[in-house]
């Protein structure tokens, strides 16, 4: 299918637009920006900076895709964004590029942003991200695949939200959410595990009590975060991919994880 532009859209010199792009009215294309096949911009959408989007993106009117970071430590040069296939971006959803030079915000495929959400420089975003209305993620946010971000969250610079996790609708994320696990509340701590999500995801019943087990062992039995690792690593299912996924993200945790009703903060980074 050809390419369709519309002819009040303004496509600068220098961007590359493959087969069945459609642009609609109004609608801005910046010249160091590509689309991939058969993505959709929809009137008053605009796609600009250092942009790479993959086959199959739709961007509906007023969203911006691709704008300078807020970074204050921004120094010049051609960061980026790179966008997989299949996402959505519904209206006045903004997306930044990240900081420095070369480097580039990222995000993968089949993800749903909602309207006036917002992806800040540095994030790099999975595959089935659903971020619902007003959420947003901070500056060089991690999120894995599978997570649901709620109505109006806010997720603080450096956090991580693991694979299969939930941030409940105005929660404030300020530490990170492990793997199938649920966050709410302001700041945000970990409620439970997300068993809806992982029953949608056909993880089996024994794969949910292991991940209630992990639950458990984290926050629900007084033990700060090092004893809960060395409960972890000598549990009989230590080599299950969930509790060496679970080892790995407190591992590489920035900011520590989301305290619980048994686990104050303090102890989280124990």
């Amino acid at each position: 299918m050809s390419t369709r532009i519309h002819p009040t859209a303004i496509i600068e010199s220098g961007a590359e637009l493959d087969e069945g792009v459609s642009v609609g009215a109004y609608a801005y294309v910046g010249p160091a920006v590509r689309l991939g096949a058969d993505t959709v911009l929809h009137h008053h959408a605009c796609v600009e900076g250092c942009t790479q989007l993959g086959r199959a993106n739709e961007v509906f009117p007023f969203s911006l895709l691709g704008s300078k970071t807020h970074d204050l430590k921004f120094k010049g040069g051609q960061p980026g964004l790179k966008v997989g296939d299949r996402n959505v971006f519904r209206e006045y959803v903004t997306v930044h590029v990240a900081t420095n030079d070369g480097e580039f915000t990222a995000l993968g495929s089949d993800n749903v942003i909602l309207a006036y959400s917002h992806v800040a420089h540095d994030c790099v975003v999975g595959d089935h991200l659903v971020m619902s209305s007003h959420a947003a993620l901070g500056g060089h946010v991690v999120v894995g695949d599978h997570v649901n971000v709620g109505w109006n969250a806010g997720v603080h610079q450096f956090c991580q939200l693991g694979a299969h996790s939930m941030a409940g609708a105005c929660a404030k994320v300020v530490q990170d959410v492990p793997p199938g696990f649920i966050a709410d509340g302001n700041p945000a701590t970990i409620r439970t595990i997300n068993k809806v999500g992982l029953e949608r995801h056909d993880f089996s019943a024994a794969d949910i009590a292991l991940t209630r087990t992990i639950y458990k062992i984290l926050y629900r039995e007084g033990l700060n975060r090092t004893q809960a690792v060395e409960r972890l690593r000598a549990h009989p299912q230590a080599a299950h991919a969930l509790v060496v996924g679970m080892l790995e993200f407190i591992q590489h945790s920035q900011r520590g994880l989301a305290s619980g009703e048994n686990a104050p903060a303090e102890a989280s980074r124990s």
